[in-house]
């Protein structure tokens, strides 16, 4: 048996298991960085460290404290927060008392959050400040299983309001008080729940943001984390040395298995889900890894080559330059390695890419921090035109793939060995196969028990023999590689009988045309393929002030005949590279960016294609008013 199948098999039954043994062995190590605004308000923030014996000590007040409310093992501790260091410390706090967290996005209405709670049958909620408690109390009468509401920042709640329950309303300082207490008569209390939990034990119930309907709690055992732990370090992708910047929703699956690993191996996190902090926070953060989702590869590539061209004609020149040598390159060289195991290019090539290095690269890398060894993305596909361009520039994407219900993480591409434009190979212990209509199959520790209260809808996805279907398509490579090709229900069939993956023309698009932001292509049982496209607000609006267009809203500029035919360009040059069945014969510019607020993007910044398609019908139509349909 190998190392690494000694390590999956041997795996402890939970995390929180996992935790205590981290403390024990490096109590003194840095655990967790966060920020904290300067006391003068003003300027960058300051950075605090937790070192891992300081975070036991508040993830067992948190887990004493939760004893001490009477909630017992599997039962549900809602967490509505956005990420930061209390999150991780109360989900910590959660599983070490035995019970399961319900994770809910900050950003969900108060209606879904009541229906999720209800659902869930939690009996605490966790909420973050002011704004989250509001929701539970304006749907409190569909609530009568929650007993509890603890808020993280206390700010503006007022402790009791209209009917609220005499102490329904506890801040987290009151409950980690209470814990202490607790620990100080019951030294053992939380240390006996964490070596009772089974491996089979409910640890977290996520609900998937469904495009339709309503969403589904996927339930996550403590086996799962804890393989996922084992298997995530055995790849090699992170080690005791690194410095993790965190900064995705923790209320979703990928973000939530970033901290696992972690605790497996014991490395630097750095916690802020603040997205408008990134730019800011990476030059003093400094990490080696991040995990990302594709808008934010993106929204870096077509920043820079917004800036690039805002600096003229020839710096414009140079980077087109530096990005064609950037692709090339990372082709080059992934070809080589694949075949010798050796990163080589020709000569020239070499030399090319040194001058593009100096003039372009080396300044992408600086935006970084300057010392990032790769990065994870996932939960929707990279474009591989981005993909290479950033593998040339020396930031080195690796792309996985999960689902919620395979607890996030089946497949990752292995350092070195990564493959721009797969989602690499499966983890150790998880197997896949592909069926005859090209759906994935997976089966492994890492799968759900279930939907939530939902037997039928799991049989719809479970075997009974453990392979779960995935709703993708892909295609396995004879060493193993996986590539996606798109969504099993999102797969076009035109009325002349062809199919149409609209991901891998979407994908394509985004890698032509720095301006675009989403974009959703239909042509389902349609004669020709169209496209609804959202342009990236400030790239636009630069663009916009450098030809006649300066002082207009996105609207106004979206809607000027000058910017319909500048992207009028970037759809035909996608078109050069496509077969006649999938080119863009009309498209529309919609009149605002697609965002979560307007349920167009999941928070992990999917197209819910539905919504879309639904909410401009209209431009749909239009763009085939008059056309002979088949």
């Amino acid at each position: 048996m190998s190392d690494t199948q000694t390590l999956i098999d041997n795996r402890p039954p939970s995390v929180a298991a996992l935790f205590i043994d981290r403390v024990a062995a490096t109590p003194d190590g840095e655990a967790y960085r966060y920020p904290v605004p300067s006391a003068s308000g003003e300027g960058p923030d300051d950075w605090k460290s937790l070192s891992w014996g300081q975070a036991a000590e508040r993830v067992y007040a948190i887990a004493a404290g939760l004893i001490a409310l009477g909630v017992q093992p599997e039962e549900r501790v809602a967490l509505s927060s956005a990420t930061r260091v209390e999150w991780i410390l109360i989900d910590l706090g959660v599983m070490c008392a035995g019970a399961a967290t319900t994770t809910v996005y900050p950003s969900t209405n108060a209606e879904e959050s009541a229906f999720i709670l209800a659902d869930s049958e939690s009996r605490i909620l966790i909420a973050e400040d002011a704004e989250q408690l509001a929701k539970a109390r304006e749907r409190r009468t569909e609530l009568p299983d929650l007993a509890h509401v603890i808020v993280i920042d206390p700010a503006g709640v007022e402790p009791a309001e209209g009917d609220d329950p005499e102490g329904w309303i506890i801040t987290l300082a009151d409950l980690e008080a209470r814990g202490n207490e607790l620990l100080a008569k019951t030294p053992d209390a939380v240390t006996e729940r964490v070596s009772a939990i089974t491996a089979d034990q409910l640890a977290t119930l996520i609900y998937t943001s469904g495009t339709t309907g309503r969403p589904k709690g996927v339930r996550l055992p403590h086996d799962n984390w804890s393989y996922m732990a084992k298997a995530t370090v055995s790849t090699g992708l992170i080690n005791a040395d690194d410095v993790q910047y965190l900064w995705l929703p923790l209320a979703h699956v990928f973000g939530k298995v970033l901290t696992s690993g972690q605790i497996e191996v014991g490395h630097v996190t750095a916690v802020d889900g603040r997205i408008d902090k990134i730019i800011e926070n990476l030059p003093v953060v400094q990490p080696t890894y991040m995990a990302a989702v594709p808008r934010i590869f993106e929204k870096v590539y077509n920043g820079v080559a917004s800036k690039a061209r805002a600096g003229g004609g020839a710096k414009y020149k140079i980077f087109l330059w530096a990005a064609g040598v950037a692709r090339e390159y990372a082709k080059v060289s992934q070809d080589n390695f694949r075949r010798t195991g050796k990163a080589s290019v020709p000569f020239v090539l070499g030399a090319k890419h040194k001058v593009a290095d100096a003039l372009v690269f080396s300044k992408i890398r600086e935006a970084f921090g300057g010392r990032l060894r790769a990065c994870v993305s996932g939960s929707a596909a990279l474009a591989p035109d981005i993909g290479y361009f950033f593998a040339g520039a020396g930031v080195h994407i690796l792309e996985g793939y999960g689902l919620t219900e395979t607890s996030a993480a089946s497949f990752v591409n292995p350092g070195e060995a990564y493959r721009t434009g797969t989602v690499g190979k499966p983890l150790p212990g998880t197997e896949v196969r592909i069926a005859d209509d090209g759906e994935i199959l997976l089966r492994g520790p890492g799968v759900m028990e279930g939907y939530h209260k939902l037997p039928d809808k799991t049989e719809e996805v479970l075997e009974s023999d453990g392979w779960i279907h995935t709703g993708d398509i892909g295609e396995l490579s004879a060493d193993g590689y996986l590539r996606i090709t798109d969504r099993k229900k999102d797969l076009i069939k035109t009325s002349g009988g062809k199919y149409v993956a609209p991901a891998e023309v979407e994908g394509q698009f985004k890698a032509v045309c720095p301006f675009v932001s989403n974009i959703l292509v239909h042509g389902a049982d349609r004669n020709f393929c169209t496209a609804l496209i959202a342009l990236d607000g400030p790239t636009i609006l630069n663009w916009a002030a450098e030809n006649g267009l300066e002082g207009k809203s996105y609207a106004d500029v979206v809607a000027a005949p000058q910017t319909v035919e500048l992207i009028d360009g970037y759809v035909k040059r996608l078109n050069e590279g496509l077969q006649r069945w999938q080119t863009i014969k009309k498209f529309r510019l919609l009149p605002r960016d697609l965002d979560v607020e307007h349920g167009e993007l999941t928070p992990s910044l999917k197209l819910k294609r539905p919504v879309v398609e639904r909410e401009y019908q209209g431009l749909i139509d239009d763009m085939y008013a008059g056309s002979r349909e088949a």
